[in-house]
């Protein structure tokens, strides 16, 4: 089956592969060949593609996903393959964002910290994850 990941800057993948688990808004799921038609708003989180014995996985900061005809395109605000990702800046983003949870204030200092830490944890679940 096809995919195909895009962001407004660029398309970050576009090819044929075995298997697709993501993160919606609802919880984890996958996605075989001659899968039903769907579509689903799509969390935080890693998209993990299988192509043959190898597992690709991918930041995927949110958007939506719509599967049909053994075609899946995501279409998300930002999206990295594990190895763009630098392992080093994530863990400084990811300390960054706690720290400034732990001293936010405003409710809406609270939302943003939180929504940094699930960008630079999913960044390091791409980049280390071993499946």
């Amino acid at each position: 089956m096809k995919l195909k990941i895009i962001t407004q800057e660029r398309v970050v993948f576009d090819s044929d592969v075995d298997e697709i688990y993501s993160k919606g808004t609802d919880g984890e799921f996958g996605i075989l060949k001659g899968h039903v038609p769907m579509m689903v708003p799509l969390d935080i989180g890693v998209t993990r593609v299988k192509i043959g014995n190898e597992m690709k996985m991918f930041t995927t900061m949110g958007g939506i996903l719509q599967f049909k005809e053994d075609e899946c395109l995501i279409l998300t605000t930002l999206a990295e393959a594990d190895e763009e990702i630098d392992e080093a800046r994530a863990r400084d983003a990811l300390e960054r964002a706690q720290r400034r949870l732990k001293e936010a204030n405003a409710r809406m200092d609270a939302k943003r910290a939180e929504a940094a830490i699930a960008r630079a944890e999913a960044r390091l679940k791409a980049k280390l994850a071993k499946y």
